[in-house]
């Protein structure tokens, strides 16, 4: 079994990484073959995460089960949180894409 520190920083990835790939916890726990109830309680910290049910989240989330474990960047250097953000954009309509990059660069403004 994988150690989760007293921060949950797996849980805390898991949680963002299936928010990112648009699935309910629902779903998620249909597709692992799991309960929906065991799903909350590993998001939340209460329940350990086996090595095999971390590589299954990473498959089923479009990520590294390094990411997830360590929150470190794969081999190639990609930071799996720049990858499920390329996704999520993606998705995004001409408009609501226009929309944020104009509040990222009033971000980077603010921030400089």
């Amino acid at each position: 079994m994988i150690r989760r520190d007293h921060e949950t920083p797996v849980a805390e990835r898991l949680r963002a990484a299936r928010e990112a790939s648009g699935l309910s916890q629902g779903q998620t726990a249909r597709k692992m073959n799991m309960h929906r109830p065991t799903v909350t309680e590993i998001e939340a910290g209460r329940r350990k995460v086996s090595a095999q049910e971390v590589e299954k989240f990473a498959e089923l989330y479009g990520v590294t089960a390094e990411w997830i474990v360590t929150g470190h960047t794969d081999d190639n250097g990609a930071d799996a949180r720049l990858v499920i953000a390329a996704r999520e954009l993606s998705k995004m309509n001409e408009k609501d894409l226009d929309r944020l990059m104009k509040m990222l660069k009033m971000f980077r403004k603010a921030n400089s």
